[in-house]
């Protein structure tokens, strides 16, 4: 098991020839619209509360502040280079984002990568999830290492946070605060990704994001791709 933000790092980067491959096979689509990005950022907000309480009473702006101040900005401009490079990213982060938090809180715990085989990316219920979203926090995260002042003091959790809102903000959709201070996961395993499947029905699928404390247009908005 792997666990950290250094070892989701290195943990994640021998995955890496497998992730840089899938990305040369996938074909770029449009990007969806900035509409369901907006509406899938603010339902993603509400899960990160909702998802890790324990976690909220310690989160907060500027939390970085005298660690790694220039941490925004370095994301920014990471995401801004992925997002140039592929037209999906932006999607495929935002997705990245609530798989990880549906399942135990926004903790990167989707990050792990385990040497027995047995975690969350590798579950079936997150096989749509898209190499370029992995791809996106993976650059972002060695941005943020590559800075001396920041090096290993950042979490992974926290970095997927804030490509989440970037993603957003620069495809054109709402700014918003991210509270900062999320430990990353140290647990990860495929039995525990329960997420809506294909043959759910409208009552299963309310029932699943009704426990989340979502809406019905949260999970229109969460479902969408």
């Amino acid at each position: 098991e792997l666990a950290g933000a250094a070892s989701h790092t290195s943990g994640r980067a021998r995955k890496g020839n497998s992730l840089r491959e899938a990305i040369e096979r996938e074909t770029d689509r449009p990007m969806a619209k900035l509409g369901w990005l907006a509406s899938l950022a603010a339902a993603v907000v509400v899960v990160v509360t909702l998802r890790s309480p324990l976690a909220a009473a310690q989160l907060r702006p500027g939390y970085y502040a005298s660690i790694c101040p220039n941490l925004e900005t370095i994301v920014r401009n990471s995401v801004r280079q992925s997002m140039a490079q592929s037209q999906i990213s932006a999607g495929a982060t935002l997705r990245l984002f609530f798989h990880d938090c549906a399942v135990r809180g926004c903790d990167a715990s989707i990050m792990i990568v385990n040497s027995n085989g047995d975690d969350e990316w590798r579950s079936p219920d997150d096989q749509s999830l898209k190499p370029q979203g992995f791809q996106t926090v993976l650059d972002a995260k060695a941005a943020v290492d590559k800075d001396p002042q920041c090096r290993y003091k950042v979490s992974c959790a926290d970095i997927l946070a804030l490509a989440a809102r970037e993603s957003v903000v620069q495809s054109g959709g709402p700014n918003y605060q991210v509270e900062l201070g999320r430990y990353d996961g140290k647990v990860s395993t495929k039995s525990s990704v329960v997420l809506p499947h294909v043959d759910f029905n409208l009552d299963k699928l309310n029932a699943f994001f009704s426990g989340l404390g979502l809406s019905q247009t949260d999970m229109i908005a969460l479902s969408g791709d």
